[in-house]
């Protein structure tokens, strides 16, 4: 069972990879381009194992997955949650765009978890040890209670970042 959910997650990975490389041959994309990139390489993610201190294809843990997500389209980008939350260009919750990250202080008063914001109210992120990456929900009681901001590393008129 474990080496399907990996073999699945290689291939959507491969799916992922071959569909940003069609895009980066574009000198100037779009701006929603670059978010949703991020997205879909996160929702291609979903499944993948957890664990602790991981930002690899074998395993993630929260910030790890954003870390890994956005060196993958070619942003780099801090390592734990709460430096993903100081460096990022904050965002309006009602602002947010796939690619964005959302933050939320869930055994502390600060930022200790972080997700991909998937569209549609959804976002993407490694819960916890025993589950893997999966899609959590803005409007739920437990993820609504603990939200504290957006935040984007991609820029906003263009398809590059600005350096972090």
């Amino acid at each position: 069972m474990r080496r399907a959910q990996r073999a699945r997650a290689w291939g959507a990975l491969a799916v992922a990879t071959l569909v940003l490389a069609g895009c980066a041959s574009h000198a100037r994309r779009p701006r929603s381009d670059t978010g949703a990139a991020v997205a879909a390489l996160a929702i291609s993610l979903v499944g993948a194992r957890y664990q602790f201190g991981g930002a690899d294809a074998a395993g993630f843990d929260c910030s790890g997955l954003a870390f890994y997500v956005h060196q993958r389209v070619g942003l780099t980008i801090p390592r734990s949650a709460r430096e993903q939350r100081r460096a990022a260009r904050p965002v309006p919750l009602a602002g947010l765009e796939p690619g964005d990250l959302v933050f939320f202080h869930i055994r502390s008063r600060g930022v200790d978890h972080v997700g991909i914001y998937a569209g549609s109210g959804r976002f993407i992120h490694a819960p916890r040890a025993g589950s893997a990456v999966a899609y959590g929900n803005l409007s739920a009681g437990f993820y609504r209670a603990r939200l504290v901001s957006a935040g984007r590393f991609w820029d906003a008129d263009s398809a590059s970042a600005a350096p972090r």
